[in-house]
């Protein structure tokens, strides 16, 4: 049985936090004293990997996903070499190739040219393997008319580009890759993309850091995903980065539900002309409670696309009015309309409003492309005098694994005819925001 090309076991990497008052402790202190690391406080340590452990098969692709800090770009760095586990083991078979810092090894004094042949011998080539692929590596960055030019007149895209350039010419066994596809332009990044591809298809193993993950559910045999620098779940790609949308829209529900105050009590006539956001109107009828629940009749601001929702209104009438109209309407994030309606439109007839009552308006079918939408909910006469009013004051996020664009998603399906053969995609797991709860 083959070896894997990646092994970790219980690596965990622990740094020093910075503190003032042992700004001048010297390696010969702590050499002295027995460690860096292991005699601080725990107040003294930060830990940045604890206990992951995983292995990643010869020509295989790895994906790692996780939030900012979480410990993704620490791992590739001890896979890269360029730091070591404070404990358990880690072996990585083969040459390594690491595009994590771009043009790391790049001196900005001296040209393109010989910045390539130094950088390719650092990640291990011979001076004769340089000169053999140096027109390859300067093609594919696109800078031959500059590539005799300092490096430090170069655009911050030119660098990243011959980096990525000279990384991915020396033909390693293990390509490691830190979120480096955006060093261009959309044909370049495209063109990287295809060369990663040219890597699979060659048998290379590669470990990919990413936020996209599209890129991982469609690029990758496994992905790992890490959480505050521990693994919080390892295996099939769709069933991990599934398990992360939940919990990062469980966060983002947590975030929601917390800013979802009540509004300050204003009345119609303290408000300037023209006011766009807030609370008012004669509170004759009070909207008293705003919640948004799904078909467990459990309150939530995260919903999937395509998802049931029910909004419910507590309302109480101070005393009894015969003339209400009850209203909702739906606005993206920066205020584009998406729909309203209200009782009177649709030919309710008001007859009795008196004490306390509950609204519900349900709709079955949610079908709004991913974003932020905000709510506007109102009870008032038919001629519009305001009872109660909210604008803006209550939210909702749609999650969807589908990345389309506007608003308004209507059901759809694709044909082709003729000449035309196109490979249908696999099917998509439906985004369950309740898995887990």
């Amino acid at each position: 049985m083959t070896a894997p090309a990646v092994v970790a076991d219980g690596v965990s990497k622990v740094y020093r936090r910075f503190l003032h008052q042992h700004q001048f402790r010297t390696l010969k202190s702590a050499l002295l004293t027995g460690s860096l690391i292991t005699d601080l406080r725990p107040d003294e340590t930060f830990t940045a990997l604890d206990g992951v452990s995983f292995e990643v098969p010869r020509g295989t692709t790895f994906g790692v996903i996780g939030e900012n800090g979480s410990g993704k770009s620490t791992l590739l760095k001890l896979l890269a070499g360029i730091t070591k586990p404070t404990r358990g083991a880690l072996r990585v078979a083969g040459r390594i190739s690491a595009l994590i810092e771009l043009g790391a090894g790049f001196h900005p004094e001296i040209s393109g040219r010989e910045n390539v042949a130094i950088n390719g011998i650092m990640l291990g080539l011979t001076r004769r393997e340089v000169d053999e692929r140096f027109d390859e590596i300067v093609d594919f960055a696109e800078l031959r008319e500059f590539i005799d030019a300092p490096v430090k007149t170069y655009s911050s895209g030119m660098y990243m580009r011959l980096g990525f350039s000279v990384a991915i010419h020396v033909d390693p066994d293990v390509l490691l890759i830190d979120e480096v596809l955006a060093v261009g332009d959309e044909s370049f990044t495209r063109k990287c993309l295809d060369k990663i591809g040219e890597f699979r298809r060659r048998g290379r193993t590669i470990v990919l850091v990413t936020h996209s993950l599209g890129l991982v559910e469609k690029m990758c045999d496994e992905a790992l995903w890490l959480r505050h620098g521990r693994q919080a779940g390892i295996g099939d790609p769709k069933r991990v980065v599934d398990a992360y949308l939940t919990y990062v829209a469980g966060g983002e529900e947590a975030l929601l539900a917390r800013d979802q105050a009540p509004a300050p009590v204003a009345e119609a006539e303290t408000k300037p002309e023209g006011y766009r956001e807030g609370r008012w109107g004669s509170r004759d009828v009070e909207i008293t409670r705003v919640r948004l629940v799904d078909d467990r009749d459990q309150e939530r601001h995260v919903f999937a696309s395509g998802e049931g929702v029910t909004l419910r209104l507590d309302v109480e009438a101070r005393a009894e009015v015969e003339d209400f109209v009850f209203g909702v309407g739906i606005f993206t994030a920066d205020g584009v309309s998406v729909y309203g309606t209200n009782t009177h439109i649709e030919d309710y007839v008001p007859r009795r409003a008196a004490g306390r009552g509950e609204v519900s308006l349900e709709l079955s079918d949610l079908r709004l492309v991913e974003g932020t939408y905000l709510l506007d909910v109102a009870v008032h006469r038919r001629d519009g005098t305001p009872y109660d009013y909210h604008r803006g004051l209550h939210s909702f996020r749609v999650k969807s694994r589908i990345k389309d664009v506007g608003v308004y998603r209507p059901p759809h399906r694709w044909s082709f005819t003729g000449g035309l053969d196109l490979e249908k995609p696999a099917p998509r797991p439906e985004l369950d925001l309740h898995e887990g709860k």
